[in-house]
């Protein structure tokens, strides 16, 4: 595993981490790391929230999702690491990672810091894998860093929108509803159990890893300027620019994003293959993480 340059620190999570029982959970809120990265956003460094594990020739990096964390991919990244290095980072303006009040946090900004990221911990060709916005982000990193992306693997991905009129409603006071109703816990378990197609996923357990970043200072205003950004809605006539070697994973009860969007990424990406995971909804990664890890790691050569 390379050598990061930059001071790292360890994480302290807010205090309702003090109720994580599950053990995939708790093993990843002990191994969250901090990174003082510099960018080119600004003169001084970004406080970086990330987590790595394993060792390998072949690195694995994992982008969550809209409003999320690195503690989306809990189950998945020590199935992972068994085999090679694996990376897991949150993005400009979500997780853990600082939120600087001088940025409007838009895509460009967080390619930019992923960019940067990339440089300092890994710098080598890797497997990126993005799962729903966070493949959105990816397919935006692939597109701009070829030579970085050695293959990409999205996990029920974003990328096809084309909308972002819902961006004009984000004026005071409508902007801090709106950042209030996504708070509301309720909402977040409503949308939580749309996620799974066997609800029982979305467990108290859970239901923490998914709130934990809503304590950090600046999650208010980070959420209402990326939507206010209008998000990933400039991809879908770029993805056929793609030149990476693409898996796209797919779970077949996807209540959120639907089915259509799979079959566009398998026609708009010359380079790909499909794979379906049955009995499961949105997010592969939580619910199905053996059948997800198996999947990733054939693709990359790293399986038995």
């Amino acid at each position: 595993m390379p050598q990061v340059r930059q001071q790292i620190s360890s994480f302290q999570l807010p205090a309702l981490a003090q109720h994580l029982t599950e053990t995939t959970s708790l093993a990843l809120a002990r191994s969250i790391e901090q990174l003082e990265l510099p960018t080119a956003l600004l003169p001084e460094p970004i406080p970086t929230t990330f987590v790595r594990r394993g060792r390998g020739p072949l690195p694995i990096l994992l982008l969550h999702g809209f409003d999320s964390s690195v503690f989306e991919f809990r189950r998945l990244l020590p199935l992972l690491a068994d085999r090679t290095q694996v990376w897991a980072v949150d993005l400009l303006g979500f997780g853990f990672t600082d939120r600087p009040q001088s940025l409007a946090f838009t895509p460009q900004e967080i390619l930019t810091h992923l960019y940067h990221f990339w440089q300092e911990a890994i710098g080598q060709p890797m497997v990126l894998v993005g799962a729903s916005m966070g493949g959105a982000a990816a397919i935006d990193f692939a597109l701009t860093y070829p030579d970085s992306v050695q293959q990409l693997v999205l996990l029920d991905s974003a990328g096809f929108a084309k909308g972002g009129s819902e961006a004009k409603l984000m004026v005071p006071p409508l902007d801090w509803l709106a950042s209030e109703v996504l708070r509301n816990g309720w909402v977040r378990d409503r949308i939580s159990k749309l996620a799974y197609h066997d609800r029982a996923f979305a467990s108290r357990d859970a239901a923490i890893c998914a709130a934990l970043h809503l304590e950090c200072e600046g999650w208010r205003r980070a959420t209402i300027a990326f939507a206010k950004s209008r998000g990933y809605t400039f991809l879908a006539d770029r993805i056929a620019q793609l030149e990476p070697e693409t898996l796209i994973i797919w779970g077949e009860n996807d209540r959120i994003l639907g089915r259509q969007d799979a079959a566009k990424f398998e026609q708009a990406i010359a380079n790909s293959n499909l794979q379906w995971i049955p009995d499961c909804g949105h997010v592969p990664h939580l619910e199905k993480s053996q059948e997800t890890a198996e999947s990733i790691l054939a693709f990359a050569g790293l399986a038995d």
